[in-house]
């Protein structure tokens, strides 16, 4: 397991485009989330410890964000070949004993982590109403214990956008195990 840290982020940039299948039967493609609202996306994925760590956080997070009509799109980009818990067939199992209130793509060709410059899992992208990003950072202030969070910033980052403010520049980056490239 190779710990990463997330980039500082180029704010302002661009949602990239995207078509990928989800584990729900459908595709989705970036115009099934219309400008006009902020969006989450998090690359995530099966096995990684940190995402595990979290999981019940992000669930938590996607039914709190989903009460206000905030998509969140999570994604796997990682080589199931070399990874076989993250294949399609697992993210759908894990998806629906776990009730994801998301959500989940599976980015086999790797293409899309690439258009967004995702590194790690979990690795968190939020984009304000017009699509631009505005937070890449952590999920909150304690990845490993959740009886120690004593803030929750990307939820946060989220409510600010919502009250139209600008996110704060300073973001704490957030960490993970490397995306396993093909």
């Amino acid at each position: 397991m190779a710990l990463t840290f997330t980039p500082f982020p180029d704010l302002g940039n661009d949602i990239p485009d995207f078509t990928l299948p989800a584990v729900d039967g459908k595709t989705y493609s970036l115009k099934d989330f219309p400008a006009g609202t902020p969006v989450v996306v998090m690359f995530i994925c099966n096995h990684c410890p940190y995402v595990q760590a979290v999981e019940d956080r992000l669930i938590q997070l996607g039914h709190d964000l989903k009460k206000q009509n905030v998509p969140v799109i999570a994604i796997c980009s990682n080589d199931a070949a070399s990874h076989p818990e993250d294949s399609f067939e697992n993210l759908k199992k894990r998806s629906e004993e776990k009730k994801y209130p998301f959500v989940y793509l599976h980015d086999e060709t790797q293409e899309v982590a690439h258009k967004f410059g995702a590194v790690c899992t979990p690795d968190f992208f939020v984009y304000d109403k017009n699509h631009k990003l505005s937070y890449r950072g952590r999920l909150d202030d304690s990845w490993k214990d959740a009886s120690k969070v004593t803030k929750r910033e990307l939820y946060e980052a989220v409510q600010t956008l919502l009250k139209g403010e600008k996110v704060s520049e300073e973001q704490t980056a957030s960490m993970g195990c490397s995306i396993k490239w093909i």
